[in-house]
């Protein structure tokens, strides 16, 4: 299907991905997997491939291009490879992090952070959940209590996207009693006593991505690490949370384009009663299914983007893509499983590795019954 939403400056840059994929992150995706995380000399060398920051200035180091399709561009070819898991930081980083510090950064902030934010030697995480409250964000619990020119922080975030080799990890936390007016964002760096790392949690699927524990106890974070102002980060976490399901979007229809590959591919090949398993009615009927749907989530999701370039990207669409592509993802992932059989269940065949990594799309960046909420509430229902 011929896409319009990129251009010859994003085809080049694909390009250039593509290699660093093959140079950096294939050869060792496997070893990665096994320790359950990746080292974070590979981030350094994705920042010197300018795979990281492309939206920060260029006085800082970074691209300086505030566009959002080489985000993009990163993302799809990461979540068709086989090794998302190891990519994860990178986009979490460019995606989801990135978007506080260049929108409520003052001048000082930029000086001190942006130049390692482009380069890799800074990189982000963002830390809401907590045991006792995940899509509930009016829930959160960890406070930070002002004490002259810092605030004292304490609490504990779990299931954090690279909260073990995060440098610099965004912190939600309760300034006051006010359910949404109460939260504030701190920045909590590397290294600032009483802020610990619990363990690297074991996951079924994306095993390279470290997602970890955090602990705070009467950590002193200055007030010159607050990003915004003091009982702004409810509101400023709606604004950005519409391009992090946007992100999801564009990596489980990359994703189910790449299984769907692989599984026609096998489709083809695997002979049964004399026959290629793929010519047999039900299957072709399934495997037209999954085309289908795949195909209708690409032509969505590319609108988007170009929505989202353009400024009119909205809460509910956002949404939107995010609950209806990756469910889709697992429906088709799961037909993969289906039809290469046992293979299908034996994890040295991509097909399994892909199931297993695309079960937590329809929770983490809000679940799909939240999502569905969000838009029931957009039509006044």
């Amino acid at each position: 299907m011929l896409r319009t939403v990129f251009e010859s400056d994003h085809d080049l840059f694909r390009e250039s991905v593509e290699g660093f994929l093959e140079r950096e992150i294939l050869p060792h995706a496997e070893t990665w997997d096994q320790a359950g995380i990746v080292p974070k000399s590979m981030f350094r060398r994705a920042g010197s491939a300018g795979l990281l920051g492309m939206a920060v200035p260029d006085e800082y180091g970074g691209g300086g291009v505030d566009d959002f399709r080489y985000n993009s561009v990163i993302n799809e070819v990461f979540s068709a490879s086989g090794a998302s898991a190891a990519g994860m930081s990178i986009i979490l980083h460019n995606d989801v992090c990135l978007p506080y510090f260049l929108e409520y950064c003052n001048d000082d902030q930029r000086s001190r952070w942006f130049g390692g934010l482009a380069s890799g030697e800074q990189m982000t995480a963002i830390a809401m959940t907590e045991p006792g409250t995940g899509s509930d964000l009016s829930g959160i619990a960890t406070t930070a209590r002002r004490d002259g020119d810092s605030y004292v922080v304490n609490g504990s975030k779990t299931f954090i996207t690279s909260g073990i080799n995060a440098d610099l990890v965004i912190v939600v936390a309760r300034t006051s009693e006010d359910p949404h007016a109460g939260l504030t964002l701190l920045v909590i760096e590397d290294g600032m006593p009483g802020f610990e790392r619990g363990r690297n949690l074991d996951k079924m699927g994306l095993h390279a991505q470290d997602t970890a524990e955090l602990f705070f106890t009467d950590v002193e974070v200055p007030t010159s690490n607050r990003l915004g102002e003091e009982g702004m980060a409810f509101f400023q976490m709606v604004n950005n949370l519409p391009q992090e399901r946007l992100s999801i979007a564009v990596g489980a229809v990359a994703g189910a384009e790449a299984a769907l590959e692989l599984t026609l591919a096998y489709a083809r090949e695997r002979m049964a009663f004399g026959r290629p398993v793929g010519t047999f009615q039900h299957n072709r009927f399934k495997l037209a299914e999954a085309r289908t749907e795949v195909d209708l989530g690409r032509v969505f999701v590319d609108r988007l983007l170009e929505e989202h370039v353009a400024g009119r990207l909205t809460i509910e669409q956002a949404a939107e893509a995010k609950w209806w592509t990756t469910e889709m993802l697992r429906r088709v992932v799961d037909l993969g499983v289906q039809i290469h059989g046992g293979y299908g269940y034996m994890m040295e065949y991509p097909i399994g590795r892909a199931f297993l990594d695309a079960r937590v799309q329809t929770i983490y960046g809000g679940t799909t019954e939240i999502m569905k909420d969000i838009i029931g509430k957009g039509m006044g229902v």
